[in-house]
């Protein structure tokens, strides 16, 4: 193993690296031995597997979208999970072509809603043996954000408001329902009562509340093993055309 660089690299010049200022490479850690278990092996319980349906925005026979427990920075963040307990390399051949058919139709769902640009698709694994992609959307315009730093942006910016981010997770939801399984996720109900003032928010900090001590960013949730938050059920009995057939559906669009 080489020694550490005595100077930052290249990358610290970007214009989407999210710092600026003097920095310094950290020292590189000895290896360890034996890699310790993820969430989901040996005897260490699986967040997955021990989450209802109601903690998810849309479930369908063998797959299941969850979301993060609060807006973050980005205008959507969302995790698309396998049903059974499989990581990567270990899907039977069904829902490892399953999962071509989510992987795009759920970049199409979230590139659908207003202001996004892009869609980033990755998959890390290291707090979680149950198989998990996650999808960052990129905010239009907002070309400083291109690239492998948007997950680190996500915790830098102003959260969006909680109304947006609970209408955004109702589009998605009801888009991946027109394709069958159950949408979960419903918009923010009106509040017709009276406001106490009128206008808007002088900030964007005094239209969100963090919840104290609750993770909500990528980069919060670096274990990959927050419990997501549960949603109101929107009951509905359309058939995934993927799971009424067996297969990916090659007759319409996904």
């Amino acid at each position: 193993m080489p020694e550490n660089p005595p100077q930052p690299p290249d990358f610290t010049q970007w214009p989407s690296f999210p710092f600026e200022g003097d920095l310094r490479v950290k020292r590189l850690d000895d290896p360890v031995p034996v890699e310790p278990l993820r969430k989901g092996e040996g005897d260490r319980e699986c967040t997955a597997c021990s989450a209802p349906d109601e903690a998810y925005i849309w479930v369908g026979e063998r797959w299941r979208v969850r979301a993060m427990d609060r807006p973050t920075g980005l205008p959507m963040v969302l995790i698309l999970e396998s049903r059974s307990h499989f990581d990567l390399g270990d899907l039977p051949n069904l829902l490892a072509a399953e999962l071509g058919v989510m992987t795009v139709r759920l970049e199409r769902a979230i590139r659908s809603l207003d202001g996004v640009a892009r869609v980033h698709v990755n998959r890390w694994g290291d707090g979680s043996s149950h198989l998990h992609l996650w999808f960052l959307a990129r905010p239009y315009g907002r070309l400083q954000l291109r690239g492998t730093f948007l997950s680190l942006w996500d915790s830098i910016l102003p959260p969006i408001s909680d109304e947006q981010w609970r209408e955004n997770l109702a589009l998605v939801a009801a888009w991946l329902g027109e394709f069958g399984g159950r949408p979960l996720a419903e918009p923010s109900r009106i509040q017709w009562q009276a406001p106490a003032r009128f206008g808007a928010p002088s900030s964007l900090a005094d239209a969100v509340t963090p919840r104290e001590g609750e993770g909500g960013s990528v980069i919060e949730a670096a274990e990959e093993t927050d419990e997501p938050v549960g949603r109101i059920p929107a009951p509905r009995t359309d058939p995934d055309p993927i799971e009424a057939t067996g297969g990916a559906r090659t007759t319409e669009p996904i």
